[in-house]
């Protein structure tokens, strides 16, 4: 599970932010996650506590937001959802498409109080 480690990045990432800015206890972290991403939603949360534990983070709430992994077909230039039309055009049936969106892992927001 590679995302203990990513978890722990963030953790640091968030804590230099805090020091940066003087501010000194944050609410909420507010994570974005694609689809497509490596990164898996559940594993995410399952870690957090190990991450943050220690940490000025630790009484922090985590909040995740699942963004979709969307493609735009070659064919008809149709946007459509990767996962839910199983990698085929919905609108076409091409499987000739590019990914526009999905494979994000990023900080959306840090809710300081």
């Amino acid at each position: 599970m590679h995302e203990i480690g990513v978890m722990i990045e963030v953790v640091k990432m968030v804590e230099n932010f805090a020091r940066e800015n003087r501010v000194t206890k944050i609410e909420k972290l507010v994570l974005q996650i694609g689809e497509l991403s490596p990164m898996i939603p559940r594993y995410i949360e399952e870690c957090y506590p190990a991450a943050v534990y220690g940490t000025s983070l630790e009484k922090t709430k985590l909040e995740i937001e699942i963004l979709p992994g969307n493609g735009i077909c070659k064919d008809c230039n149709k946007v459509f959802n990767l996962i839910e039309n199983k990698n085929k055009c919905p609108h076409c049936g091409s499987r000739h498409w590019e990914i526009l969106c999905g494979k994000e892992f990023m900080i959306k927001e840090i809710v300081a109080c």
